[in-house]
């Protein structure tokens, strides 16, 4: 075989190549290429203009409070925006993830390296929009693939002003994480912004303390009828005949928690975080919902307050934000996590029936049993850490998880703790 290269300084050149077929004869093919190469006149050396590049180059940093600054390439909207970045081990459902209200003040970072193949579509929302501050990915997908796909994933972010990066090292910055615990970032597409700058931001912002719940809960009540779409109903029968009117407060609440309970046959009034505990017993509800929500949850007392003035009235049921709420509301205490719990694949021992179940978390914050009064019964507990995952106090009709039952997009390990709380409504209306 013969290669003749062209000369790129002089311009223009020939590449011809031969080569033997296995019978011996020899073929020959050639293909000419002529470009254009200026010489600068200051320097006397050859530059090559290659023009605009057909590929994306890092325009986008990552800054994070320790002084690490992660390159990476943009997608979603543009700009500048601080939170606290914590990642997630989900396999799937990105969708509800980007929706889920709890994500609110925090950078999300997948640990699963490729997202957006499926795209996005308008069935999968948790929310009637994004509360977190951003997404971080390892790699984006370049087409989707979905029956139900009506968007790609990069433009539903830019139309809800979501940023989101990709192309950077997402297992480096989780063995960070997992080390030195959930830390305060900056993403910025801003060249203007000079890393130190970037860096003074992350710092000088903090969570804790913060409440973020009334930024993501309704504005006034309503009533919410919908139920689980019987193509995504995997439970059949065992749902009572009866209907139980249940009060949920709304401190950022899933929409596939409220489809679960009305497929358990509740009717359910919606009502905002600041809703007085007055009213709602006004509403003679069968059972109060406190919902999953942001933050800290030493930073709304006044929602501790209100869980405090319908304890042992009514029959009360927590989820996450709702479950620490009770914790304190009991007089016991909270503690934030050095990552949390964010993913769908956490093991939960359930001592009621002694069965392990798969659970879906996302929780910076938990509940410190040793703090809770005598009479408050540990139901669950995260097999990967030890720490406490649900509450019980039959006395005071209280029932709780740390985790999500709903489970959208799954696992489904849980549903049947709303089943529970139907029959702790049955017994109380039983003994009025």
């Amino acid at each position: 075989m013969a290669i003749r290269v062209m000369d790129l300084v002089s311009g223009a050149s020939l590449n011809c190549f031969h080569f033997k077929n296995p019978k011996g004869c020899v073929k020959s093919r050639s293909f000419s290429i002529r470009c254009s190469v200026p010489l600068s006149s200051s320097q006397g050396a050859a530059t090559i203009d290659l023009g605009e590049r057909p590929w994306k180059v890092s325009d986008a940093r990552l800054v994070l409070e320790d002084g690490s600054v992660w390159k990476a390439k943009s997608f979603g909207a543009s700009g500048t925006q601080v939170g606290e970045v914590v990642f997630n081990t989900s396999l799937t459902g990105y969708q509800e993830i980007l929706t889920d209200p709890s994500y609110a003040g925090q950078f999300v970072l997948m640990t699963n390296p490729h997202i957006g193949n499926t795209g996005v579509n308008f069935d999968d929302e948790e929310a009637r929009q994004c509360f977190l501050a951003g997404l971080v990915i390892r790699s984006l997908s370049i087409s989707t693939s979905n029956w139900r796909c009506k968007q790609t994933l990069g433009d539903y972010l830019i139309e809800r002003n979501i940023m989101g990066i990709y192309d950077v090292d997402t297992r480096a910055i989780t063995r960070r994480l997992r080390e030195d615990g959930s830390l305060i970032g900056v993403l910025s597409t801003e060249k203007s912004k000079s890393d130190d700058e970037l860096l003074e931001m992350s710092r000088s912002w903090n969570i804790v303390g913060v409440d973020l719940i009334s930024g993501v809960s309704c504005k006034s009540p309503y009533e919410w009828v919908d139920r689980t779409d019987l193509e995504w109903e995997f439970k059949s029968g065992g749902h009572s005949s009866e209907t139980f009117h249940v009060v949920a407060y709304d401190f950022g609440i899933k929409s596939n928690i409220l489809r679960r309970l009305a497929s358990y046959g509740c009717k359910i009034t919606v009502v905002p975080s600041t809703w007085a505990a007055s009213e709602t017993l006004k509403l003679k509800p069968d059972g109060v919902l406190f919902s999953n929500g942001p933050g800290d949850p030493s930073a709304v007392p006044y929602a501790v307050e209100t869980v405090k003035q319908l304890l042992g009235k009514v029959p009360v049921f927590g989820i996450c934000m709702g479950h620490q709420l009770l914790g304190q509301a009991l007089g016991g205490k909270t503690f934030k996590m050095k990552f949390g719990h964010h993913g769908g694949n956490h093991p939960v021992r359930n001592f009621r029936n002694d069965r392990v179940e798969i659970s879906a978390q996302n929780h910076n914050y938990a509940v410190d049993p040793a703090s809770l009064p005598e009479g408050v019964e540990v139901t669950h507990i995260n097999l990967n850490d030890g720490s406490c995952a649900g509450l019980a106090f039959p006395k005071l009709k209280i029932m709780s998880l740390q985790y999500h039952p709903e489970a959208s997009p799954g696992p489904h390990d849980s549903d049947s703790v709303f089943g529970d709380f139907i029959a702790m409504m049955k017994q109380e209306k039983r003994n009025a």
